[in-house]
């Protein structure tokens, strides 16, 4: 997916804030929470996230994922770290 076609589709999804996260190669953070939801475009990079009990998941540029508010995850970053276009709300 573009850029552009991605701003537009957060836009009407109703994410009003949009921001471009860049994370560091190799890097990680163990399990954590948001109080927003998110939904994210790989601009760049790799990011594996584990969600609860389902099984870890590689996404890497072009693709998207999605996090409802609340929902445990762990992070790892590849070797190019990551960046990624991510609309919260």
């Amino acid at each position: 997916m573009e850029r552009e076609d991605f701003a537009q589709l957060l836009s009407e999804d109703g994410f009003a804030e949009v921001v471009t996260v860049t994370r560091e190669a190799n890097g990680s953070l163990d399990t954590h929470t948001h109080p927003f939801e998110a939904k994210a475009l790989i601009l760049r990079g790799e990011i594996r996230l584990k969600v609860g009990d389902q099984a870890e998941q590689t996404y890497r540029t072009g693709d998207v994922f999605h996090l409802r508010a609340q929902a445990p995850h762990t992070e790892h970053y590849g070797e190019q770290g990551v960046a990624y276009l991510v609309g919260r709300k």
